[in-house]
């Protein structure tokens, strides 16, 4: 029997590297091609691994399991997650919907359709991997939605007003400001109620203390900087190639390769920009605890706690 904890993450997450290696594993779009049957499978090698079963398997056989398992699963509810709504959705989705944002950012209603088209993925997301221990409401999801795809469409709308006569690069870049805008009402909107009640903050041994709103804080922030840093480049380099290739002609001439070039290019860079923004914060963060409520500081004082930190998982 191969004695594994798989609840415990194969790789340090305390150091950059490790996490890296995490994501790239969650995010690998190959997984989304694995068959029902073959999900359900590592669900089972999953399960019977953490009831302590027998199991005639390597360890490499069941750390891949393990991997797929996480790619298409809830780590909470065990339920499998919508195709579009999984980590290893998010590379292609992301390419396609990114590409065709920054081919189609000229006029008014195909700035619409695609910042709308992109706050609806991220509404499926967001919904997909929710917190089980703070469930969204239809109203939270739906406000949120709204939100975001006005803020979407305010930013690119009236930007692209203010660069009509900048050059062609500067207006390139107008996709770029409004998805980040986007995220950075996006994100806070759908945790709005972790906000104003707290994320659990935890011991080294994972027992509760309470809930914080300022490790709420911190957490959303760090989701928010994460999914700009990775719009950064997928959505600042494609431009400047194709304003090279356009200066040369080459886009006149090959029409018809505008497209499905910048679609590979965001592909190409999507890649390896979600994991390694994905990466930047570890899952289970930590604060000081004299940085929390004077509520959780009583507790721990209570508890004589001997870790001058507290953890939290800071989402996704």
């Amino acid at each position: 029997m191969t004695l594994i904890n798989i609840d415990k993450p194969r790789w340090d997450q305390s150091t950059y590297l490790g996490r890296l290696k995490y994501y790239f594993t969650t995010t690998n779009p190959m997984n989304l091609l694995r068959t029902s049957s073959s999900l359900e499978k590592a669900k089972e090698i999953v399960l019977r691994q953490r009831n302590g079963e027998y199991l005639d398997l390597s360890e490499e056989e069941i750390w891949r399991a393990k991997h797929l398992y996480d790619s298409a699963f809830h780590p909470e509810t065990c339920e499998k997650m919508i195709l579009i709504g999984r980590m290893s959705a998010q590379v292609p989705m992301n390419m396609f919907i990114t590409g065709c944002m920054l081919t189609f950012y000229k006029t008014t209603p195909q700035v619409v359709f695609w910042q709308w088209f992109n706050q609806s993925f991220n509404a499926v997301v967001n919904y997909t991997n929710r917190s089980d221990d703070s469930p969204l409401t239809v109203n939270q999801l739906g406000t949120s939605y709204i939100l975001a795809t006005f803020g979407a469409l305010a930013t690119a709308l009236s930007l692209n007003n203010l660069v009509k006569s900048s050059p062609p690069l500067i207006r390139r870049f107008v996709p770029f400001c409004a998805v980040a805008a986007a995220n950075c009402i996006n994100v806070p909107m759908m945790r709005i109620k972790e906000l104003q009640e707290g994320i659990p903050v935890v011991d080294e041994n994972g027992i509760r203390i309470g809930n914080s709103q300022t490790a709420a804080k911190f957490a959303i922030s760090q989701v928010v900087i994460s999914r700009v840093g990775m719009a950064v480049p997928t959505m600042l380099i494609p431009p400047i190639i194709m304003n090279f290739l356009d200066q040369k002609g080459i886009l006149r001439k090959y029409p018809r390769i505008n497209t499905p070039l910048q679609i590979t290019i965001c592909g190409l860079l999507l890649t390896f920009a979600t994991p390694f923004c994905c990466a930047i914060f570890p899952q289970k963060g930590s604060i000081k605890v004299q940085s929390l409520e004077s509520n959780i500081r009583e507790t721990t004082d209570e508890l004589t706690l001997k870790e001058k930190y507290l953890y939290y998982n800071k989402g996704l």
